[in-house]
């Protein structure tokens, strides 16, 4: 009954998409799942992934395990069940591959086995951006296994590929009865991503801006303007910027506008920040600076504790598929516990919705208690 009335409420063109950050379903979480990789590390912080799942158990008790693919969902399932987006999207911060070039140089490194795929079709994902500082953790072998690996689970990618005209192309999503959403994907050397990780003409790798220029906002929209037809809608999902802080730099503000004014994009789905950022809506349309992770495996990890890693949010951002414009955004506070996504208590939505309201204020931007739990974008 609650799924009916959440989807009366939209028009037969609306499209409602899902968006968070950060998904990083490797390292300790591969390790509670039914086929755990080599847990090796080569790290300074951890020699093993099951050290991660040590902490984990220290903090908030023990893991069960094996547990089942769609176990680290947790309440995130009935929350997309209810709410029935059209669309669901999230940055996949993580190699899904066996092999074993690691990064040298590199502090750490993510991967899950490809067998434990099925943990993301599980949460019915429908497209990994993938242009983020993980993704060749383990060298072009791994993203080239990543890649055929969520290709064969039905999953699209944007952002990273074989040469560089793959890892720039966009996911092309059709929504039945409504249009399409294309994704493209792009990486910062702000968010930690190599240089040396570009793709380039017949070497693999991913999709990484060379600035944040009007030049690149010309490239950017021609590659935007080639492809976009009448009423798509079009995203762009930024991986950007430290982890953490609350300000939002000047050129990541005027990038952003660029991309809306000079490029057609519809929405920009920032991440990096291991926190949410403030929300902007700028000429209709929604800027997301810093989604947070949505999924990791930092329980018991100290550190930045003021900043609440441990909670996260769900982005549901309805849109005028014929416009492009947001009609409404809600969040659902979640907080990660034992390798879980778990509805966030009455006291930390409180408190993530202070946070966010207080960031979001010079955007133009406020949060306001919605129904359920919820929180609401006003602006």
């Amino acid at each position: 009954m609650i799924q009916a009335t959440e989807k009366s409420e939209a028009g037969a063109r609306d499209m409602t998409l899902f968006l968070c950050g950060d998904v990083m379903t490797g390292r300790g979480i591969d390790q509670v799942l039914p086929h755990p990789g080599d847990p090796v590390l080569h790290e300074g912080y951890a020699t093993s992934a099951l050290d991660y799942v040590a902490l984990a158990e220290r903090a908030n008790g023990p893991v069960p395990r094996p547990v089942e693919f769609a176990y680290v969902w947790g309440d995130a399932l009935a929350e997309w069940a209810r709410i029935g987006p059209d669309l669901r999207i999230v940055n996949l911060e993580t190699a899904v591959t066996t092999r074993d070039d690691w990064q040298r140089g590199k502090g750490i490194h993510y991967r899950m086995h490809p067998a434990n795929v099925p943990c993301l079709t599980a949460a019915a994902i429908d497209c990994c951006v993938l242009a983020n500082n993980h993704v060749l953790d383990w060298g072009h072998a791994g993203l080239a296994e990543t890649l055929e690996t969520l290709r064969c689970a039905g999953l699209q990618t944007a952002g990273a590929g074989r040469d560089k005209a793959e890892a720039a192309a966009p996911a092309v999503l059709s929504v039945t009865g409504k249009g399409r959403v294309l994704v493209f994907s792009f990486g910062a050397q702000s968010s930690g991503i190599p240089p040396g990780w570009a793709a380039a003409a017949g070497q693999p790798g991913v999709n990484l801006l060379p600035d944040f220029s009007p030049a690149t906002l010309r490239q950017i929209a021609a590659q935007v303007e080639a492809i976009k037809r009448p009423a798509d809608v079009v995203v762009v999902s930024l991986h950007w910027g430290g982890n953490w802080g609350y300000a939002v730099p000047a050129a990541h503000q005027r990038f952003a506008h660029g991309l809306i004014d000079q490029c057609g994009v519809d929405v920009v789905h920032g991440h990096s920040s291991h926190h949410p950022l403030g929300i902007e809506v700028y000429r209709g349309r929604p800027i997301l600076y810093g989604c947070g992770d949505f999924l990791n495996d930092y329980e018991g990890i100290a550190g930045y504790e003021a900043y609440r890693g441990d909670l996260s949010l769900m982005y549901f951002l309805t849109i005028d598929a014929a416009g492009g414009t947001l009609l409404r955004l809600r969040m659902i506070p979640m907080q990660t516990r034992r390798f879980r996504l778990n509805r966030a208590s009455a006291a930390d939505t409180r408190w993530l919705r202070g946070v966010l309201d207080r960031a979001g204020r010079h955007l133009g931007s406020r949060v306001e208690a919605g129904p359920g739990g919820s929180l609401a974008l006003r602006w």
